[in-house]
């Protein structure tokens, strides 16, 4: 009765192979890790242009008011450096404004940089709201 022949041994090849691996698998993760935060932050520059706009649509007097649309967009900065937060707003006619148009950006860095790929980006978000008009007693 012959026996199977046993495979030669191969002692380390799963830690030179790992070896070779892992500069590539850290390198995907801190990409996976740039991608998520700047997903994050877009959605939380978007919500700040938001918010800010809901209060600015609510009446005319608030339309017109670039500081409390900047102080509340910036309330709802989560995470994020209120500072750097930069918020704008306009309306289309300051004397009786229907449209409101409020602008959020924040700068984003990545954790490293990447050839080819800016390592400082602007995310910048736009709504545009109608402005509730006063009523008529």
């Amino acid at each position: 009765m012959l026996c199977p022949a046993r495979p030669a041994r191969r002692p380390g090849v799963a830690a030179v192979e790992f070896a070779l691996l892992l500069p590539l698998l850290c390198f995907l993760f801190v990409v996976a890790v740039d991608f998520a935060r700047v997903f994050y932050m877009s959605l939380t520059v978007a919500n700040c242009a938001r918010i800010g706009a809901v209060y600015g649509s609510q009446k005319p007097a608030t339309a017109v008011d670039q500081d409390g649309i900047r102080t509340v967009a910036k309330k709802d900065v989560g995470t994020l450096s209120a500072e750097n937060l930069t918020v704008t707003s306009a309306v289309d006619n300051t004397a009786n404004p229907t449209k409101l148009t409020v602008t959020a950006s924040y700068t984003f860095s990545t954790v490293m940089s990447y050839p080819g790929v800016a390592s400082h980006v602007v995310v910048t978000r736009t709504v545009r709201m109608n402005v509730t008009p006063l009523m008529a007693n």
